[in-house]
């Protein structure tokens, strides 16, 4: 069933070839949206492409280069970009004392700075055309660091959810056209674990593993009109809120 406001749509996903970002492009192709999709594997990208009718843009979203080229692909193509999604990334598994200059370096680089390109280079074409959705894709992870080989990654996503704060704030007084949405998923049901560096568990294994298109159509239903803040499981605020709670001071 098709979404009539979101029918028309033009969304540019990063991290497209597999997980969040390949089941996002076929719930929004389901709902009429016309997708840009990057990825740096060629081959599963335009796999995906080819079942949503997306246009595969090979990018290196570390690469500020790439994330600029993919603007200039989505604009010739369509002529504008309604939304920005923010979904590549990638984990670690390496306890905090073992922790690298590496390590931490390539969790700023795959989780912050591909986001942080991609704000830079659509904010200015949505500040024309004085409306947009920016979506970035972080963590419970990034509020509750409760997985501690997980530490740079919780690290990094932290900082992309205080980026997104910032940049609400920083648009809503003079662009309150343009809308940020942070969503926030648990354990989903994708290869995260296994492409994590240093190994990992299956994230697909894991006892109650969000499906993976369980979270791509809660993201669909909130790029509508969210705004803020998409816990993809509904207790997620409460764990939050408990957490928080357990590091007042007394």
């Amino acid at each position: 069933m098709t979404t009539l406001d979101q029918a028309g749509q033009v969304v540019v996903i990063t991290g497209a070839s597999s997980g969040i970002g390949a089941a996002l492009a076929a719930e929004l192709a389901r709902r009429g949206a016309k997708l840009v999709l990057l990825a740096r594997r060629r081959e599963p990208l335009e796999a995906v492409a080819s079942a949503t009718g997306g246009e595969p843009v090979v990018a290196d979203v570390t690469r500020r280069e790439d994330v600029e080229r993919a603007l200039g692909v989505a604009l010739a193509r369509f002529g504008r970009v309604d939304a920005w999604v923010n979904n590549a990334g990638r984990g670690i598994t390496r306890p905090l004392a073992a922790l690298r200059d590496e390590d931490l370096d390539a969790m700023m680089r795959d989780n912050v700075k591909s986001a942080l390109y991609g704000m830079q280079a659509v904010l200015p074409h949505f500040k024309q055309r004085g409306t947009g959705l920016v979506v970035n894709v972080a963590s419970m992870l990034s509020r509750v660091p409760y997985i501690t080989v997980r530490a740079a990654y919780s690290a990094s996503k932290a900082a992309l959810a205080s980026l997104t704060e910032t940049l609400r704030l920083e648009l809503a007084k003079d662009h309150p056209g343009i809308r940020v949405l942070l969503v926030l998923p648990g354990v989903v049901a994708t290869e995260f674990g296994v492409n994590a560096l240093g190994g990992g568990p299956d994230s697909r294994t894991l006892p109650g593993a969000q499906p993976v298109e369980e979270v791509a159509r809660l993201v669909a239903d909130g790029m509508r009109t969210g705004r803020g803040d998409l816990y993809t499981r509904p207790e997620g605020l409460d764990r939050v809120l408990e957490h928080l709670r357990g590091l007042a001071a007394p």
